[in-house]
């Protein structure tokens, strides 16, 4: 598990990016974030989160807020 924070996220097209600890920015979609109800992330907000690497670049999967 990777930790970083929401560098930002829209809540209307359901993607952003988060920055992870070690500086590097990682895509983020709203159907990888492991909460009940809407699910959205607010900038700042710490996260934990896994790599899943893509053809277009790395992902984020089971995302979690801490």
């Amino acid at each position: 598990m990777q930790n970083g924070k929401v560098k930002w996220f829209d809540p209307v097209k359901g993607y952003g990016f988060i920055v992870g600890d070690d500086g590097r920015d990682v895509f983020v979609h709203h159907s990888n974030i492991l909460m009940k109800g809407f699910r959205a992330l607010e900038v700042g907000q710490r996260v934990g989160y896994q790599i899943e690497p893509t053809e277009k670049g790395n992902k984020t999967i089971n995302v979690v807020v801490e």
